[in-house]
């Protein structure tokens, strides 16, 4: 754990977001030594499956597959993502206190609002951040990002960009399968589609995204600035 600079913050709704966003490319940069950190917004305490521990256990046991430096939750009600002036500051405190060269959150469009609300929240809270005048709940100084980039959960989108994670979709599907109460069916799990073969969409998503760019397994993402290219 730490206190200093990460390379990456990726945040998401609930625990497991970022793992089917982008736990493939997190894996990747971590292997190479770059210091990568994730956010829960909420402790995703109105999921079908699960409780509120068990979610807790298992997304320490993700964490630790794809040897994340830091993992927060900031408690914010579940389905209760609202651009409020809380929500704003207590995102604003995560992004002064580990300074992140990159943010990702979800991308806007998805079947679940809270991933959206997500994506909203993160944006005015990186704009916030980078404010000398603007006063976080703990009163740290101004932090500007370099990028903000937004990863996929439940879509399948045009992506800017393609991260190849041919080398480490195995440490995603392993971060995926940590969450047992969410993706694996039992005689006491309600019927979600997270329990009926999601890893495997997952998992065909990313071979295709891999198939677009010539490589195995591919992770997309969005950029809603164009993407500077200094030489070929």
């Amino acid at each position: 754990m730490t206190n200093g600079n990460l390379h990456i913050l990726a945040i998401g709704a609930h625990a497991d977001d970022v793992e089917i966003g982008m736990a493939g490319t997190i894996a990747k940069f971590t292997k190479e030594g770059q210091s990568i950190g994730i956010c829960d917004l909420t402790e995703a305490e109105l999921s079908s499956n699960g409780n509120v521990e068990l979610r807790k256990m298992e997304a320490e046991k993700a964490a630790n597959i794809l040897g994340v430096s830091i993992r927060e939750n900031l408690k914010i009600p579940d389905r209760g993502i609202t651009l409020d002036e809380i929500n704003i500051q207590k995102v604003v405190t995560v992004i002064r206190k580990y300074k992140p060269s990159i943010i990702f959150a979800p991308y806007h469009i998805d079947r679940h609002p809270d991933h959206g609300n997500c994506a909203k929240l993160v944006k005015e809270a990186v704009f916030s951040a980078g404010i000398k005048n603007y006063k976080d709940s703990i009163g740290l100084p101004p932090h500007k990002s370099q990028s903000v980039f937004y990863y996929m959960i439940n879509g399948f989108h045009q992506p800017s960009f393609i991260i190849d994670i041919s080398e480490t979709i195995g440490d995603k599907l392993a971060s995926l399968r940590a969450y047992e109460s969410q993706f694996e069916k039992n005689t006491d799990s309600e019927d979600t589609p997270l329990v009926n073969g999601y890893i495997e969409t997952i998992e065909n998503r990313e071979r295709l995204f891999g198939k677009e760019v010539g490589t195995t397994y591919g992770e997309g993402f969005i950029s809603e600035k164009p993407l500077l290219i200094k030489r070929f």
